[in-house]
């Protein structure tokens, strides 16, 4: 609908709208909410869309022409709306809205200091539960390599063990001096909580405040003659400080810094952050806006800074920004309300700064192509899936080719399965068999399963003699659609025949939870995971092909002729019988000897039809 016709739908409600500040919310036909925005002056804002404007943007047309009712929140103020706006967004993910792809499921690190000898761990979900979280950070590659540069300047343990102090001797961790073993009372719990104090406080840019620490633990090391400790607070000294060397940001001092770079393509826009912690870079990370069509840097700028920094638990004390934006000072009001300091955002022209901007832009322009290329790239893309899936698996070969079986039935009537193949993460459909189960009666999902794996492994022990290329393959993955019941039904078929090479999974659809042999808790998958996509697919193809199947079967089932069930008669005669008299009741209605004079029917046989029709 254009916009002069959605304005005289509207237009009574346009007269009544506030001028007050707030938040409005349009939704479509099906009530779906579809845009979030904030307003200085909500009755001005609102009108605006409806108001035909040759400046109006393809998006914000398509917008309007999908608004099919709207509501709206007064706020107190302009700061109240701007953290509104940004807590509705993330809650309802509104289609034209830009925001950051899947931000609640960045991962952080944390340091349970709750526990009596603390861990520093990765966790994907922020609770107030009294231990400090540190990040989010972008992807699990970048969390990994903070957490091993973490361990290797702060000997802290990555066990989950009850500490005793009494334990016979330490791990490995201590040996190449990641742990100061806490577990044999080689270190004391003070000893250790100063460790974790310094991981704390190095997370928190207080890399000074950490060298002063651990200098002043030296010496004390040293005049007690504790050589060995003395060394190791030597080696960690040596450590920061050739991590300060290579990594200090000339020309910034020891000022803590988030530099925010930007580069913009279609749908997606991808800001790229440089971490630099008392003068020191301390690290990077790039997160993806999506929705971002047609829209500027100017109102892309802020909507990011809103939407990461209410989650993030490390706010610097300056922000680099590459422009100037209107909703800078709603975004520094909030900040220094919730964090009790006041923050700076700046947009420098030239100097050192300006060139970290730059820099910080280059790389989100890189990272951009980048993230294009693997989406072009399906294949190098599926093979990233196929290779996390033997990762989380442990599967020890490359899972080039996944054969998932499923079992289809209602209430235990005309009892199916089915064998879908994926090869390098596509489906092979020459490939799909079906199989009729022959000894099982009734509803037993588990000896069907059994029945079913021990058939197909019997084909491929055949190997060369087998008639179907399919079944000679050796899987890569077996995979099953169900739960641990399951699992061990076919486990127990695997090792009875000697195949336990193989390795199989069972994956249960209510909480996509994935099964492996003997170990007790399931995998859950990132849901936005490829590898999880690629054992969806599996699963959905085996279901849908024993579906199908269990559908036809049924199908001639229903139509079938009393005549089907006569010993002696098949297709053949049925249809010459029928032909002959035009149907069951004419059948019925025939003598013996009419019968037994169409040909290729005795008398013997026409006894019979008329005894069981």
């Amino acid at each position: 609908m254009p916009s002069e016709r959605k304005k005289d739908r509207f237009n009574n409600r346009l007269g009544f709208l506030p001028n007050q500040s707030g938040v409005y919310i349009y939704k479509d036909e099906n009530r779906k909410i579809i845009y979030i925005g904030k307003a200085v002056n909500l009755k001005s804002r609102i009108s605006s869309y409806f108001t035909p404007s040759a400046r109006q943007t393809p998006k914000t047309a398509e917008l309007v022409s999908k608004i099919d009712d709207f509501e709206f929140i007064v706020t107190e103020g302009e700061q109240e709306a701007f953290l509104l706006e940004n807590s509705l967004i993330k809650k309802n993910k509104p289609r034209y809205n830009a925001r950051l792809k899947d931000d609640k499921s960045y991962p952080y690190i944390k340091v349970d200091v709750n526990e009596e000898y603390p861990r520093v761990y990765v966790s994907r979900k922020r609770t107030f539960d009294g231990s400090r979280y540190f990040g989010p950070y972008a992807s699990p590659g970048s969390i990994r390599d903070t957490l091993d540069m973490l361990n290797k300047l702060f000997p802290f343990r990555s066990c989950t063990k009850k500490i005793t102090g009494t334990d016979s001797r330490p791990c490995l961790e201590f040996h190449i001096k990641r742990c100061i073993a806490p577990c044999t009372g080689n270190a004391t719990k003070h000893e250790y909580n100063e460790v974790i104090n310094q991981v704390i406080s190095f997370l928190e840019g207080k890399t000074t405040e950490v060298t002063v620490q651990l200098t002043r633990a030296m010496k004390v090391a040293s005049k007690a003659m504790e050589f060995e400790k003395a060394a190791l607070y030597r080696d960690q000294l040596q450590s920061i400080e050739k991590l300060y060397s290579t990594q200090k940001v000339v020309g910034i001092g020891k000022e803590n810094i988030d530099v925010l770079g930007l580069a913009l393509d279609g749908d997606n826009a991808l800001f790229e952050i440089l971490f630099i912690r008392d003068g020191i870079m301390t690290g990077h990370d790039n997160y993806l806006m999506e929705g971002a069509t047609d829209e500027t840097e100017e109102n892309l700028i802020p909507k990011f800074m809103q939407q990461f920094y209410t989650n993030s638990s490390s706010i610097p004390n300056t922000i680099l920004s590459p422009l100037k934006t209107d909703d800078e000072k709603f975004f520094i009001n909030w900040i220094s309300e919730e964090h009790k300091r006041r923050i700076a955002i700046l947009s420098p022209k030239r100097g050192e700064k300006r060139k970290l901007i730059l820099m910080a832009s280059e790389n989100a322009k890189e990272s951009l192509y980048q993230l294009n290329a693997k989406t072009l790239s399906n294949r190098t893309l599926m093979e990233q899936a196929l290779s996390e899936l033997q990762e989380e698996l442990s599967l020890p070969n490359f899972p080039r080719r996944i054969e998932c079986f499923d079992i289809s039935h209602i209430q235990g009537s005309h009892i199916v399965a089915s064998m879908s193949v994926f090869e390098n993460g596509q489906p092979r459909r020459s490939d799909y068999r079906r199989f009729k189960i022959k000894t099982i009666k009734g509803n037993d999902d588990y000896a069907s399963m059994k029945e079913v794996i021990t058939r197909r492994l019997k084909r491929l022990k055949k190997g060369s003699n087998e008639k179907q290329v399919s079944f000679t393959a050796i899987p890569d993955l077996i995979l099953i659609d169900g739960g641990k019941g399951q699992l061990a039904s076919v486990l127990e078929v695997i090792l009875f025949m000697g195949l336990s090479q193989i390795p199989v999974a069972a994956i249960a659809k209510r909480r996509e939870e994935i099964f492996l042999p003997y170990i007790s808790e399931s995998i859950l998958l990132r849901k936005n995971s490829q590898a999880l996509f690629v054992l969806q697919r599996c699963r959905d193809e085996a279901h849908r092909f024993a579906i199908n199947y269990h559908r036809n079967i049924r199908s001639r089932s229903m139509i079938m002729s009393p005549l089907d069930s006569i010993p002696g008669i098949g297709p053949k005669k049925k249809e010459i019988l029928l032909q002959s008299f035009g149907s069951l009741i004419e059948i019925r209605k025939a003598s013996v000897k009419k019968i037994s004079d169409i040909p290729g029917i005795t008398e013997q046989l026409a006894l019979k039809i008329k005894d069981q029709i």
